[in-house]
């Protein structure tokens, strides 16, 4: 199982990261599986860019107690944003390093690591397809503690800042984060299966829209590398017996996403629309999938359509069922 060393680069081999973080790489570097591995920065409440190292490791923000372990790198600094990046919070005492002005995680990415590990709470293994920055990625990491994640990524940017936080967030010994199309067969070997796969797919066609003002944002925006199709038929591939396909694709496109299902031999078994206020249209939903020969008969022709979940009431609070979900996966409420 799995693809030749070469085709993969471990977090440890990355020479300019290995270099700035050396001490925290044993001696010898053992992965777990040989050979694998939206809003302003003014907004996001809980930037720490510019605080001291100390305070990554407070137990409490704004009278929340933070859940979950303390990477050791916490303790000693030494994880510094560059000029143009910010070092951000996510899920406990979990960072991110992201592109001040580039593509920055955003509430669909949060509600794809809620739903997929939400509903498949014992997976082992995981694959994040496109996974950007990692936010997706390590999101689920902090919640299925032990798991062994393989993420793919095409930018080269998106994948230097996830390898930082990765290492950051000591997870560099179950977390592989692969430079590449997961549209490649030479990415994902064809044997290779996971209990739980992730994807956050870009929304829409090349040409449909206003692209933006960064590159970084427009692969993440428009479907450059693979359509919602590709995500259905990569993830189908590489499901392990039982395993859970989450994804998050815009209400107005759910034709898109019914199509790519089927033809992939997949079954929409859950669905939940997301509405951004209440009393607003839905303009999101989140879909959970199986393998159609996975299931018995009688579920290969239902799907069950779960309550809007509100992230906003009308004054644009923070909904009391989204505070509480933000808690379940270590962000503040």
């Amino acid at each position: 199982m799995g693809i030749p060393p070469q085709k993969t680069e471990l977090l440890a081999d990355s020479p300019a990261i290995k270099h700035q973080y050396s001490s925290l790489f044993p001696k010898t570097f053992h992965p777990v599986n040989p050979g694998k591995e939206k809003r302003l920065l003014s907004q996001l409440s809980m930037s720490e860019n510019t605080t001291p190292a100390g305070s990554r490791t407070d137990p409490f923000f704004k009278g929340w107690a933070k859940p979950g372990p303390i990477p050791s790198a916490a303790y000693g600094g030494g994880f510094h944003p560059e000029p143009d990046e910010t070092f951000d919070a996510i899920s406990g005492h979990f960072r991110i390093f992201q592109l001040a002005k580039g593509h920055r995680f955003s509430t669909d990415d949060i509600l794809t690591a809620w739903y997929g590990t939400s509903w498949a709470p014992c997976a082992r293994t995981v694959l994040d397809l496109g996974s950007g920055v990692g936010s997706v990625g390590m999101i689920a990491a902090w919640r299925l503690y032990g798991a062994r994640f393989v993420t793919i990524e095409a930018q080269d940017i998106s994948v230097r800042l996830a390898k930082k936080s990765a290492l950051y967030n000591g997870l560099q010994d179950r977390y592989e984060i692969r430079t590449g199309d997961f549209r490649d067969k030479s990415v994902l070997a064809e044997t290779e299966r996971f209990d739980l796969v992730l994807g956050s797919p870009p929304y829409f066609p090349i040409g449909s829209g206003v692209e933006g003002d960064h590159p970084q944002k427009v692969a993440c925006r428009f479907e450059l590398r693979g359509n919602i199709a590709d995500y259905c038929t990569v993830a189908a591939n590489h499901l392990e017996l039982g395993g859970f396909f989450a994804c998050v694709f815009p209400t107005d496109q759910l034709d898109r996403v019914q199509k790519a299902a089927k033809e992939a031999g997949l079954i929409i078994v859950r669905r939940r629309p997301v509405t951004l206020r209440e009393g607003s249209p839905p303009l999101l939903s989140l879909f959970g999938m199986h393998l159609s020969e996975h299931l018995p008969e009688p579920m290969r022709n239902r799907c069950w359509l779960e309550q809007e979940l509100v992230i906003r009431d009308p004054q644009g609070n923070i909904h009391p069922e989204y505070a509480a979900l933000k808690l379940a996966i270590g962000f503040p409420p």
